[in-house]
Formats: structure tokens, C-alpha cells, sequence
């Protein structure tokens, strides 16, 4: 979900970048996120990750926008999975989370800074 930088997103990449933000939210974000306000260790290097991802996004220049987390955790993914990454498929101990889990988590962390719920995911 990428969205040339020269264009203002439209209303359906808006959602589909909330929607991406609501599973990663889901996926991991929740139990992640959770785990960091107990862990000082894990929650500093979360801050640290945001940081990162803040810089990477231009936002001390212009504002954060869920299309850009969306397609920074997208792209995170992508060469992730060239590597030979899986996500994970059951309980997470995040307390031992790699560098690729910390940012995904920071890219969640950031989403809920920005105030603005995600779309619902879709009912199957």
C-alpha cells in the first residue's frame, strides 16, 4: 500500500491502510504492546524502533499519516519474507522480540499516537 508522496490519498487507501494497520494491530500489536507497558527493556527499545521509524517517514517534516505507516510496515514485511521470515502463527514471548518484531511494533505504537481508531477489520 503505497501512495506516491506528490498525491493525497483517497478515501479507499485511507481505509486499506487502516484495515493493514488494524490486522498488524491484531497480529501482534496488542499482545506486543501490552507486554512493552510491563517490560521497561522491551518498551525503551519499542520507543527507540519509533524513533527509527519516525526519522525513515520524514516525520519531523511533515506529519505521520496511517498510508505511510501502512506502507512502512508493508515494505518491512515484504523483505522480511524474501529472507525466508514467517509471521508468527501462535502466542509471541515478546520479550525476546528481534529487531523485525520491535519494528512492526513501533510502526503499531506509532498508528496509536496518531489518535485515529482503524477500520474494523472485515467479518468473514
Amino acid at each position: 500500500m503505497r501512495v506516491p508522496s506528490n498525491r493525497a490519498p483517497g478515501r479507499s487507501a485511507v481505509d486499506s491502510a487502516s484495515s493493514a494497520l488494524a490486522v498488524l494491530t491484531v497480529s501482534i500489536g496488542t499482545a506486543g504492546l501490552a507486554a512493552a507497558a510491563t517490560c521497561p527493556g522491551l518498551l525503551a527499545e519499542v520507543d527507540q524502533h519509533a524513533a527509527a521509524v519516525r526519522d525513515a517517514l520524514g516525520g519531523d517534516r511533515r506529519p505521520l499519516t496511517p498510508a505511510a505507516l501502512a506502507g512502512y510496515a508493508e515494505g518491512v514485511r515484504d523483505a522480511a519474507r524474501e529472507h525466508g521470515w514467517q509471521p508468527p502463527t501462535r502466542s509471541t514471548d515478546f520479550a525476546e522480540a528481534d529487531w523485525l518484531l520491535t519494528r512492526l511494533l513501533a510502526v503499531c505504537a506509532l498508528a496509536r499516537s496518531l489518535g485515529t481508531q482503524p477500520a474494523p477489520l472485515p467479518t468473514l
